[in-house]
């Protein structure tokens, strides 16, 4: 048993898939549109692993995104090593987007960061 994908609903596609291409490597599908619904996804790959499904539509809710709710909180990349964790983060911190946590080893001993991705979804780098 595996996962296969995650789903994330954003408002903005082509950026976030820009996003994750950009800096995780993400290879994308062809777009699917469904003319009826205007749904609108990629699916994006990467090395090993999971895949993403984004997906955007016209008649979405977009609620507000409290960092300790329930549900699904963040996504996790493994990158390799600490300097790569240390690396991405500072890229992406100086390319605008928030840090909310590390780089760092937490109390369960990973290394890791948390950063504020396109639209407010965490993004957590590990090593």
């Amino acid at each position: 048993m595996r996962i296969d994908h995650i789903a994330l609903y954003v408002n903005e596609l082509e950026e976030v898939k820009a996003f994750f291409v950009r800096y995780f490597g993400a290879v994308s599908n062809e777009m699917y549109h469904n003319l009826r619904t205007g749904l609108r996804t990629y699916i994006l790959s990467f090395g090993d692993g999971a895949r993403l499904e984004i997906m955007s539509r016209p008649d979405m809710k977009d609620e507000p995104k409290d960092m300790f709710r329930t549900g699904y909180i963040h996504l996790s990349f493994a990158v390799g090593s600490q300097s790569e964790v240390d690396r991405l983060t500072g890229l992406l911190y100086d390319n605008g987007y928030r840090v909310v946590s590390g780089p760092r080893i937490t109390g369960d001993g990973y290394y890791e960061s948390c950063i504020e991705g396109p639209e407010g979804n965490l993004i957590e780098i590990t090593e």
